[in-house]
């Protein structure tokens, strides 16, 4: 009992010691996160509006009846980065968005438009070179079996209300329609945005079954980004439909069930969250009591010491102390998001379009060497796009970030001896406005320039074309194509060149059980051995720092024990005098 009491002193020594430098920023728990409602009942049931009691012959016939009622949505959609594809960047003053910049994927849409614009928030949008139509056109994409939709005069009709409002299931668009259904008679061959067999959509059952959004609606764009599941973002893949706890703790349809919208909140449809000005510190944090939430950060949930001080335990009070004390250095998901591409579903890490184009007796090579844990077989090789790599459970790329990310445009002059950053990440040890976040870095290797030393862009979709690189496999003839879509000079001569790009990781929250333990970053061979600029006790134990580090452990250690000799012997001589 005796020892058990020193080790007790020993532990509320630590406690109090921490508590006494850094707890009177903590002085009261943290906030229990607010229940956030999914979403709530109607009070209208649009199966029995009167204008939608009518069989539709095209999207944007819907959206004119919408906007029957939504008077204002069509504007303000129209004003939003899912639909315009532009960002201009307050930081950097770079103009972005899908529509100017090249990426380490299926690099660029000028030039690719109905191919491309199949995910884009409206109908008919088949030139990159002129700004998404406020009227829907279907343009030369179009297939001529197709009925044509007829817009109404005055009407922003071009706005595709079902992409995020259906909720009949059954809703989707054209893989190859510049954003338009599938409709019948449906094209042989025709497939969806997901890469399933295309079937005619029942317009007038979706418009019957609008909604608030749920996982689906967004997913159905964003988990197949980049040319399949998962490709793309690492953290987005189509398990997240129906995660278990497991894979995401807030979408789990057994826990919190969160839809999207549910962090991503937004505002006369604009919606919180960017890759391209991501939120690094939310000075907001939870906001006054009844505040309404107008950002997607765990802190606007969370609060900035989310860790429980609370406890009769001290080690207890230690321990949340010290991870609170970790929250204006470390982003929240590199502690809670320790594997990205889990759940079964693979994400493509390395991507080299210069081995595309080889073919086997004229006839197109398809490699399919890598076994998703779901039991897919994944391709390593196509003579359409050349090498890839996969991989599950990844352990993501760490660095500083302070939330500016300025792009490689395809204006900007580039370094072709060394690999591109096609998106720079800025941040470091001496800023504190940064934290350490997790990353996925894609690895690329992708076409440039060769004479005027900058990004290329490529023609690669179109079938009826004999410069698309799909068709032909002539990358002498899809670049020029391509850079002669986008307007951008050419030199006549291309190469290919190592890239790398940064995709933030911010999905797949894991539960807190499964979370990063101390080990894994403050130890010799951590996840962080890659930073430098700043101490971390344990990562270099020999270095001075680390030396008189343990010195001064030691010492507060030995301080501890002594006190507690002492009480021992002084209670002993209190007890021989009682005797």
């Amino acid at each position: 009992m005796r020892y058990q009491r020193v080790l007790n002193g020993f532990a509320a020594g630590l406690a109090l010691l921490t508590l006494s430098l850094g707890a009177q920023a903590q002085q009261s728990t943290a906030p229990d996160a607010p229940e956030i409602p999914v979403g709530a009942n109607s009070t209208a049931d649009h199966s029995k509006f009167a204008i939608l009691q009518r069989d539709f012959t095209s999207g944007p016939e819907v959206t004119a009846a919408c906007l029957t009622c939504h008077t204002e949505a069509d504007d303000q959609m129209m004003h939003s980065i899912h639909f315009t594809w532009e960002f201009e960047n307050p930081k950097t003053g770079q103009l972005l968005g899908k529509r100017h910049v090249i990426n380490s994927f299926c690099g660029n849409v000028a030039g690719n438009e109905p191919r491309c614009t199949s995910c884009h928030a409206g109908y008919g949008w088949d030139d990159m070179s002129n700004p998404p139509p406020r009227q829907s056109t279907v343009g030369t994409g179009w297939d001529t079996t197709l009925p044509r939709p007829t817009p109404a005069n005055g009407q922003n009709n071009a706005v595709d209300c079902l992409a995020c409002h259906d909720r009949s299931g059954q809703y989707t668009k054209a893989a190859t329609l510049a954003g338009h259904p599938p409709l019948n008679p449906v094209p042989e061959g025709l497939k969806t945005i997901t890469g399933a067999k295309a079937r005619a959509v029942d317009l007038k059952r979706a418009a019957q079954s609008v909604g608030p959004t749920g996982r689906d609606n967004c997913g159905n764009c964003h988990f197949y980004g980049g040319g399949g599941d998962n490709v793309k973002h690492g953290d987005l893949s189509s398990v997240l439909y129906k995660p278990t706890k497991e894979v995401d703790v807030h979408m789990a349809a057994d826990g919190l069930n969160f839809t999207c919208s549910t962090c991503h909140v937004a505002d006369q449809h604009q919606i919180a969250g960017s890759r391209y000005d991501p939120m690094v510190i939310d000075p907001h944090g939870t906001g006054k009591p009844g505040a309404v939430r107008t950002t997607a950060t765990c802190v606007s949930c969370h609060s900035d010491r989310p860790h429980p001080i609370a406890s009769s335990n001290p080690l207890e009070v230690l321990r949340g102390v010290k991870l609170n004390d970790h929250t204006n250095r470390v982003a929240c998901q590199t502690c809670h998001i320790p594997e990205f591409a889990r759940g079964g579903v693979a994400t493509k890490t390395l991507w080299d379009w210069s081995t595309a184009g080889q073919l086997d007796n004229g006839k197109i090579i398809k490699r399919e060497e890598y076994t998703q844990s779901d039991g897919k077989e994944l391709h390593t090789y196509l003579s359409t796009k050349g090498d890839f790599e996969w991989g599950e459970n990844v352990v993501p790329y760490y660095s500083w970030f302070n939330g500016t990310v300025e792009y490689t445009l395809p204006e900007t002059t580039i370094d072709p001896t060394k690999p591109v950053e096609i998106n720079h990440i800025y941040g470091s040890a001496d800023d504190p406005n940064s934290r350490i976040w997790p990353f996925k870095r894609m690895n690329g290797r992708q076409a440039y320039d060769a004479g005027f030393n900058k990004l290329a862009y490529s023609h690669v979709w179109g079938p009826e074309t004999d410069t698309a690189f799909w068709t032909n496999f002539d990358w002498a003839k899809a670049i020029k194509a391509g850079m002669k879509a986008a307007g951008s000079d050419y030199s006549g001569e291309y190469g290919f060149v190592d890239t790398h790009m940064y995709w933030p990781i911010a999905h797949m929250v894991a539960p807190a059980e499964k979370a990063l333990e101390c080990k894994d970053c403050h130890a010799e061979d951590g996840r962080l051995e890659g930073l430098d600029g700043f101490y971390m006790p344990g990562r270099n134990p020999v270095s001075t720092a680390g030396i008189f580090g343990i010195l001064m452990v030691l010492a507060a250690l030995l301080g501890v024990l002594g006190h507690g000799l002492l009480r021992l012997v002084s209670n002993k001589k209190q007890g021989k005098n009682h005797e």
